[in-house]
């Protein structure tokens, strides 16, 4: 496997003592970090400025359903969570197939990240402790508090969960120590990225190999890290992150000025610069350099880069339609752009405000608020949810094979493979259309919403 040498493209970049009121395009939630001071902030002098943002109220209520494997969804924080109500148990494997609310009172969610003893008795050094976010991915979760304090649950087979080598899982919450607020967790299926609210970012797991790719980590050789590490080639570079994807064994990563870079396998053309050779540091995309870069999505292998004019861009492998740009005649396993390719088809003329990425499918959300999707080998085109066109759809989020919209009342649909209890539905039954979630009360409205591979998370806030 060929190993690209690193382009420091410093051009491209503008130093972090230059960078003020960074733009933040991804936070739909916020944190306020507190007084301390990362690698990154020690770095830059006095009068630099690292992105940060309003701290928000901790949401209403916590919504969870799908399938829980190795803890991935607090079954005993579940309320009522009995085998009559909480749907198909079957040894680890726990199917919620409808949304459950979390119990996040002082004491229950103390005791499950802290332990029962200190869920008991409070504790004086967590009173204030509440639920900011849930992030679901391929097999694990993260949770994060208010304070941006990260705890971690699932499979580490791979190290995914940076908990350390010596667990290979956890149904128990683990605290992930980082010297910042954290503001966003990517759970890959081999390897995963914490982003905090300093414009950081902190990879572990799989560091790769010759046969399966290397440099996923982005931290400039192919080692594995069992904990968080710092992505020290941001800072040399001069880069705020400000959103990250992580794939099956590559990286996407946007900056807070709107530049898009990637590293690990070049395979399938995930990297979208070309060449199919490896990359072990963070590249620019160069064909996306003029391009101002507002959203990322990405999934198994294939990346999804919305620009500030509402066009989408596609690379990577496009072996089920992934990419929405077509496939001639048919499915090819060896299909792929391996440049960025503007969507066009049903897109085309449209402003998209909005997109995801799934497995191996896509969604998208124009300023009218229609959704399209595509892949999964249904459609290789943006085809238009027609069902939907009755309410304004303003937000989306994919999983494997299903897909969740969210509209302006703050109404969840659902579509696709329910096997896993992952539409909300009250069943496992495939649905090939969006269909209302009934089971949130109509009391709340969702406010955020994140799919993993097996289940799904939503917060709440009053109407």
């Amino acid at each position: 496997m060929m190993i690209a040498n690193r382009t420091a493209a410093l051009s491209f970049r503008r130093s972090r003592q230059t960078v003020t009121n960074a733009p933040h395009y991804y936070r739909s939630y916020s944190l306020t970090a507190p007084a301390t001071t990362s690698s990154s902030a020690a770095a830059s002098d006095a009068s630099s400025s690292p992105p940060r943002v309003q701290s928000s109220k901790p949401p209403k209520n916590v919504y969870m359903w799908g399938t829980s494997k190795k803890g991935t969804i607090p079954t005993n924080l579940l309320q009522e969570a009995t085998e009559s109500s909480a749907g198909m148990f079957s040894g680890d494997e726990k199917i919620v197939d409808h949304p459950m609310r979390l119990d996040l009172e002082k004491g229950a969610l103390n005791g499950y990240l802290f332990g029962e003893d200190k869920g008991k008795s409070g504790g004086d050094d967590d009173d204030d402790v509440c639920l900011e976010k849930v992030y679901c991915g391929a097999s694990g979760t993260a949770i994060v508090l208010g304070d941006g304090r990260c705890f971690v649950v699932g499979s580490n087979k791979n190290g995914e969960l940076g908990i350390g080598s010596a667990k290979k899982d956890t149904s128990k919450p683990i605290h992930l120590p980082l010297p910042d607020p954290v503001a966003k967790a990517s759970l890959g299926p081999n390897f995963s990225a914490l982003l905090t609210t300093t414009g950081d970012l902190y990879t572990f797991g799989y560091g790769g190999s010759r046969l399966n790719g290397m440099g996923c980590l982005g931290q400039g050789n192919t080692d594995s890290h069992p904990t968080p590490t710092l992505v020290n080639s941001l800072i040399e570079d001069g880069c705020y992150a400000a959103d990250v994807h992580c794939g099956e064994y590559s990286m996407t990563v946007l900056t807070t000025e709107g530049e898009v870079l990637t590293c690990g396998s070049g395979a399938y053309g995930r990297l979208g610069n070309l060449e199919t050779i490896d990359q072990l540091y963070l590249e620019p995309v160069e064909l996306m350099g003029a391009e101002d870069v507002t959203q990322i999505a990405g999934g198994f292998a294939f990346s999804l880069a919305l620009n500030s004019g509402g066009i989408i861009h596609a690379w990577g492998r496009n072996n089920e339609g992934q990419l929405g740009t077509g496939m001639g005649l048919g499915a090819d396993m060896y299909a792929m752009e391996s440049l960025p390719r503007e969507i066009e088809g049903n897109l085309q003329g449209r402003n998209v405000t909005r997109i995801a990425a799934g497995h191996s499918h896509a969604a998208a959300v124009t300023s009218d608020g229609a959704l399209f999707t595509w892949g999964m080998n249904d459609t290789h085109e943006p085809k238009l949810q027609t069902t939907l066109l009755h309410t304004k759809i303003v937000d989306v989020a994919c999983g494997q094979n299903y897909t969740l919209a969210l509209d302006e009342e703050g109404r969840l649909y659902s579509m696709g493979k329910g096997k896993t209890g992952v539409l909300g539905l009250a069943s496992t039954k495939v649905s090939n259309q969006p269909i209302l979630i009934e089971g949130i009360p109509e009391g709340e409205k969702v406010a955020s919403m994140s799919c993993g591979w097996a289940h799904v998370a939503c917060t709440t806030e009053l109407k």
